[in-house]
C-alpha cells in the first residue's frame, strides 16, 4: 500500500558509484570505496535510466522514493541464479552486459565492505538475506556465492508456519533501525524463496539548519494550489550551479563524502521534464560545473514512506523472461519450474534540521509456476528533485522527486 512517498533512492545508488575517484578529492575521514570505473559508470547509468522510466509510469503528481542501489544489489543476487536469455535480460536491465559475473560480484562485495566505512560520522548499513522454503532444495553453489560475495544471511523456514513472514519482516526492521517493519504481507503456497536487500542511511548535515529559522511557508503544488510546510533555512558556503531550466545545490553530510543534491526547476519549468533530461553524462557535467560559494537554501522538513511493486518497470526495461513460466533459474534449482513472482521496494525518508535518515528494502519473490546572483538563493518551495550520493565511489544511494512534502 502506498503512503505518501518520494523517489530519492534511485539517484542515490548511481551517484554513490559514479563519484568514485572522479574529482580526486581525498576524504577528510573514512576510506575511499574501491569500485572499478567500468562498473561505476554502468551502475550510474542504471540509476538514472531506472529512475526516469519508473517516474514516467507513475501518476505525474505523486511523490516517489526508490533506491537504485538496493534494487541493483537484489537483482545481482538473482542474476547469480539465472541462466541463458533470463540472465542476459537481467544483465541488460542492470547495464552490466559483458561484465564477468565474478567481477560484478566483486563490485557488490566492495560496496558492502566499503560504503559503511566511507565516512565514520555517517551511519550506513547494507545487508542481504535469502529465505527459502525448508522443503525446497536450493543449489549449494548458489547459496555459497551469496554468502561469500553478498555476505547474505541464509535461512530455511517452514513457509506454512504463521511465524515465517514475521521472521522475514523482523530482519527487515532490524536492518533499517525500525523504519521499515513489514515487507511481506503473506507467503503464498507457490513461494519458495525471498531475496532481500536492506539499505540504511543516517547522516547529519555538515552545516546544520538552525531550528529557530524554520518557519511556516507556502509550497506551490504543480496543480496550481499550495500548502503550508515547515521550511528550514540556512545560509552557508555550498557547491552550486545554475543549469538550463534548474538550479542545483549540494548539501554535504558529516565529513563530506555523502551529499544530498537538490535540483530545483525554474518556476516556469516542470520537474518531470527535468527528470526526463537527466542522464549519467549530464550528472557528471553538473559535478564539474558546481562551484562553492555563499548561498541561501530553503528545504521543507518532512517524513515520507513509500511502497511500490517494480515488476512492470523491470519488464518494460527488457527483463521479461524472469517473470514468465519460461524463466531460466536453474542455478537456484535445476529441475524446478521457477519464476520471479515479485519485485518490490519499501522505502523511508526523513529530513529535518539535523540531517537525513533514509532506508530501503528490496524484496524479490521466487515461486514455482505449478503449484545566478552573486549570492544565489535556492528555496525548494515547489516540486524538486533530491539525490543522496557518496563521493569516493560515485554511488547513488537514493533519488527522489518531491511533489508534495
Amino acid at each position: 500500500m502506498k503512503k505518501v512517498f518520494v523517489s530519492i533512492t534511485a539517484l542515490l545508488f548511481s551517484v554513490l558509484l559514479w563519484q568514485c575517484g572522479n574529482d580526486g578529492v581525498k576524504p577528510e575521514l573514512g576510506q575511499p570505496v574501491q569500485v572499478s570505473a567500468d562498473v561505476a559508470v554502468r551502475t550510474t547509468d542504471f540509476a538514472f535510466g531506472f529512475f526516469k522510466k519508473f517516474q514516467a509510469m507513475q501518476p505525474a503528481n505523486d511523490n516517489i522514493f526508490v533506491s537504485p542501489l538496493s534494487l541493483h544489489m537484489a537483482l545481482g543476487m538473482l542474476l547469480n541464479g539465472a541462466e541463458g536469455e533470463t540472465a542476459a535480460q537481467i544483465s541488460k536491465t542492470l547495464k552490466t552486459e559483458g561484465v564477468p559475473q565474478a567481477d560484478l560480484n566483486q563490485a557488490y562485495q566492495a560496496l558492502l565492505e566499503g560504503l559503511p566505512k566511507a565516512d565514520p560520522k555517517v551511519q550506513l548499513g547494507l545487508a542481504n538475506s535469502v529465505w527459502y522454503r525448508n522443503t525446497f532444495k536450493v543449489e549449494d553453489n548458489f547459496l555459497n556465492v551469496l554468502r561469500k560475495s553478498f555476505d547474505a544471511e541464509v535461512a530455511g523456514l517452514d513457509f506454512a508456519a504463521p511465524t515465517a513472514k514475521d521472521k522475514i519482516n523482523a530482519w527487515a526492521s532490524d536492518k533499517t533501525k525500525g523504519k521499515i517493519d513489514k515487507v511481506i504481507d503473506q507467503i503464498n503456497p507457490s513461494d519458495v524463496m525471498f531475496l532481500l536487500n536492506a539499505l540504511y542511511f543516517k547522516g547529519d548535515w555538515k552545516a546544520q539548519f538552525d531550528a529557530k529559522l524554520t518557519d511556516d511557508a507556502p509550497f506551490y503544488l504543480s496543480n496550481g494550489g499550495q500548502k503550508t510546510v515547515k521550511m528550514m533555512r540556512i545560509k552557508n558556503n555550498f557547491k552550486v550551479a545554475q543549469r538550463e531550466g534548474y538550479g542545483a545545490v549540494q548539501l554535504p553530510y558529516a565529513s563530506g563524502n555523502f551529499n544530498l543534491t537538490l535540483l530545483i526547476p525554474d518556476r516556469e519549468s516542470d520537474v518531470n521534464k527535468l527528470i526526463n533530461g537527466l542522464s549519467a553524462a549530464n550528472w557528471q557535467q553538473l559535478q564539474t560545473a558546481m562551484k562553492e560559494q555563499s548561498a541561501t537554501v530553503g528545504l521543507p522538513r518532512f517524513t515520507l514512506e513509500y511502497e511500490t511493486k517494480l515488476n512492470e518497470v523491470l519488464q518494460a526495461s527488457g527483463m521479461t523472461r524472469a517473470f514468465s513460466d519460461q524463466a531460466q533459474l536453474g542455478k537456484i534449482n535445476p529441475t524446478a519450474d521457477l519464476f520471479v513472482s515479485l519485485v518490490k521496494q519499501n522505502t523511508f525518508l526523513g529530513i529535518d534540521e539535523k540531517g537525513t535518515e533514509a532506508a530501503a528494502v528490496t524484496t524479490i519473490g521466487v515461486g514455482i509456476t505449478s503449484v545566478g546572483p552573486s549570492e544565489p538563493i535556492f528555496i525548494a518551495d515547489h516540486p524538486f528533485v533530491i539525490i543522496i550520493s557518496e563521493k569516493t565511489s560515485n554511488t547513488i544511494l537514493f533519488m527522489g522527486k518531491i511533489m508534495n512534502p
